[in-house]
């Protein structure tokens, strides 16, 4: 079980401003491997992780400005980070639409390689931030949740590769691509949950 947020000696702001940044910037240079990846061998499960990469180094950003912002603020905040996070899944989804009109299937061995690649940082990215996810609020749980997600994403493309090498099929490709943004979207659901919480109690304690 995590710690308060407030008995942890690195979870000062300016600690939690040295985590979001880390974190912040393992996404935003994995991003630019697996978009690099994703556009030469054909992957949309790539294509959709790498936009979550991409998407995590925002959300951390603004978590980053808005550490040690007021309850209100951060309850707002969080809001806004539950509709960045759909917007992968809006691209994936038109992604997987365009990809019917040319059914090659990726790579197998560079979609395998990105995939344990990206669930490494992913890993990483989680365990730096599981001991602030529980009392840094919806913004902390923000970042949390996306880290752990995409771990769980990245087994799956994992995986695709393996098939797509028994079968020469995309489907494994643009089904995990799917499953991606099913996860971006539930991830939406639990935050925009967890920051009306907070807007809530900022709401019973002014």
């Amino acid at each position: 079980m995590s710690p308060p947020l407030e008995s942890s000696p690195t979870a000062t702001p300016a600690g939690l401003r040295t985590v979001v940044a880390r974190v912040a910037a393992l996404n935003l240079a994995y991003f630019g491997v697996e978009i690099v990846v994703a556009l030469a061998i054909g992957s949309i499960a790539l294509l959709a992780d790498s936009l979550d990469f991409l998407e995590d180094a925002a959300v951390n950003l603004l978590i980053f400005a808005g550490i040690g912002w007021s309850m209100r603020n951060r309850a707002r905040l969080g809001m806004a980070l539950a509709g960045i996070l759909l917007l992968p899944a809006l691209a994936t989804a038109f992604a997987v639409w365009q990809k019917f009109s040319d059914m090659a299937p990726p790579a197998a061995l560079p979609l395998t390689l990105t995939g344990l690649g990206a669930l490494a940082v992913n890993l990483a990215c989680a365990t730096i931030l599981a001991r602030h996810r529980a009392g840094g609020g919806s913004l902390t749980r923000a970042a949390y949740l996306s880290a752990r997600n995409d771990a769980f994403a990245n087994l799956a493309i994992i995986a695709a590769g393996l098939l797509t090498v028994l079968t020469l099929s995309p489907w494994p490709d643009l089904i995990v691509a799917v499953g991606i943004a099913i996860l971006n979207a539930d991830s939406a659901v639990e935050i925009l949950t967890a920051a009306r919480a907070e807007w809530r109690a900022a709401k019973v304690a002014s």
